[in-house]
């Protein structure tokens, strides 16, 4: 009898970092609907035409925008909520956040579109919550199921546990990439992706205590930076602890060869009194680790899956930003 096959179990068993995988978007638009989801969320049943319409043509336009369906497990609400969160300009703590609440799934397009087209016709709603997004869509990759749902069941039951409710909301969500990391999730306003979750490190990224070092087992990387940058992103958190959440960063590939084996990367940290600190560094391949892995359930060959370290880091400067 032929043993099923996880790519989950096959990423983690080869000792794959996760770090650099986070996707890089200006925008998300999380839309509520209740699963099952097909494969392709927008595609489901449940999902009107104006809607998928809409999504193709998000997918068109020249700013990254990324649309998800989202669902949360309480009492039925006479209303749909939409929320749509903004890459921060300049000096970035990660998303701002817009909520909005809609009568039913047909309404959700006019509101995005008019969001888009900058016509402010429907008021968002007061709220200043964590929201944190775990993948559980199994009809798109059979380890969101199989470690996506019981850590969605786990994750609620940490965050009472906590007594962190209302603040944080955990949220079942459409594929967010990585399915190989699973159970993955991202930490919303801030958009910081997470792999391979359990309760030790949800706790520790919940509550920002306990030892750091969970970050080199669960850090997909913050999806405001280049994939490059998340790599010393990774280093730097590292390198101050939880101090690191409370300051403001500006990230950049300032140059990188041709198959970008070779990155040079530029990390800015601006701190509350506005004090800053520049690094740079060398994100290079991993010459010592060179792992062939299938990515995916679905995929019957392996892939090349680079590995890469940071080199050469470097503090360049300290400033006053005014």
């Amino acid at each position: 009898m032929v043993e099923p096959f996880f790519c989950a179990e096959e990423s983690n068993t080869a000792g794959e970092d996760l770090i650099g995988c986070a996707v890089m978007a200006q925008f998300y638009v999380l839309v509520e609907c209740p699963p099952p989801w097909s494969a392709n969320a927008f595609h489901s049943n449940q999902i009107p035409d104006n809607l998928r319409t809409l999504v193709q043509a998000l997918k068109q336009d020249k700013r990254t925008i990324r649309p998800l369906l989202i669902h949360r497990d309480r009492r039925q609400e006479p209303f749909t909520s939409v929320i749509i969160l903004r890459q921060q300009d300049g000096v970035s703590f990660g998303y701002s956040k817009q909520e909005f609440q809609v009568s039913s799934l047909e309404e959700v397009a006019p509101l995005v579109s008019d969001y888009f087209n900058e016509c402010h016709t429907h008021e968002p709603i007061e709220t200043d919550t964590r929201d944190i997004l775990v993948c559980t869509h199994g009809s798109h990759d059979k380890c969101c199921a199989k470690y996506g749902q019981p850590f969605y069941r786990r994750a609620i039951a940490t965050v009472a546990q906590l007594a962190l409710n209302p603040d944080v909301r955990v949220w079942q969500a459409s594929h967010i990439g990585g399915h190989r990391f699973a159970p993955t999730a991202i930490d919303f306003p801030e958009g910081r992706y997470y792999g391979r979750l359990d309760e030790d490190s949800f706790t520790a990224i919940l509550t920002r205590s306990g030892n750091t070092q969970c970050f080199n087992r669960v850090y997909r990387g913050w999806g405001i930076l280049p994939w490059a940058a998340q790599v010393l992103e990774r280093a730097l958190l590292l390198k101050y602890g939880w101090d690191w959440f409370k300051y403001g960063i500006v990230g950049r590939v300032i140059d990188h060869n041709e198959d970008e084996s070779w990155n040079r990367v530029e990390i800015t940290l601006v701190r509350a009194d506005h004090t800053s600190e520049v690094y740079q560094a060398d994100v290079v391949i991993d010459d010592n680790k060179k792992l062939h892995l299938h990515g995916s359930c679905g995929n019957t060959e392996s892939y090349a899956m680079p590995q890469y370290v940071v080199k050469h880091l470097t503090k360049l400067a300290a400033s006053a930003i005014p």
